[in-house]
């Protein structure tokens, strides 16, 4: 089978993009770190902090930034699952919506750093509560789609429920990191999900 890149839905071209950035810019700023640091006691955004991460905060927070960036196309591209179903069609606008919000506020992590403290609360905490709320809606518009695998539907209902977790009750840091490179797998998901969806062999 022959594949063309070129052919493949802005979603998943983007998809693949949110992944390699976030992780590159993430894990780079880890290696700089100049102190022991331990997901079960340092925050992802401690990476960010030019106190604590002197010479890979900048990383971290380009990273956060060029993610967000990269969100905007990936949501926007979910106008590949509209079907005739006037109800799907509406719940995935709202969900495109909700999630450039998402990628917006991303971006603002990023720009207010923990070194704006009050700031970078505020940013991150609107982040996680779109970001479960995309999860949500994504999967509940997503279920019946006679394209999405169930496999891929039963992972996403997983990530929306810890993102509900670390939401409401388990907000540390090790949860913070599960949280976020579960709900990445999903991303990764997604795209293999339309890839299949679209590539004939």
């Amino acid at each position: 089978m022959e594949v063309n890149v070129l052919k493949w839905s802005i979603s998943c071209i983007a998809g693949i993009a949110v992944i390699i950035l976030y992780c590159v810019f993430t894990f780079t700023s880890l290696v700089l770190y100049p102190t022991p640091y331990s997901p079960a006691s340092n925050w992802l955004s401690d990476l960010g902090n030019s106190s604590f991460n002197p010479s890979g905060a900048v990383l971290y927070n380009t990273g956060c930034i060029l993610t967000g960036i990269a969100l905007f196309p990936f949501f926007l591209g979910l106008y590949e699952w509209f079907t005739n179903e006037t109800w799907r069609k509406i719940m995935l606008v709202v969900t495109q919506t909700i999630g450039s919000l998402a990628a917006f506020s991303l971006i603002m992590v990023g720009v207010f750093s923990e070194d704006f403290m009050s700031l970078h609360t505020t940013w991150s905490s609107v982040f996680f509560l779109l970001n479960l709320t995309v999860l949500v809606l994504l999967g509940a518009t997503l279920f019946t789609h006679a394209h999405y695998l169930k496999p891929i539907a039963y992972y996403g209902v997983v990530v929306a429920a810890i993102n509900l977790l670390f939401v409401l009750a388990y907000n540390t840091p090790l949860f913070e990191w599960f949280t976020v490179f579960t709900a990445l797998g999903y991303v990764g998901l997604l795209v293999y999900n339309m890839f299949k969806a679209e590539i004939k062999p």
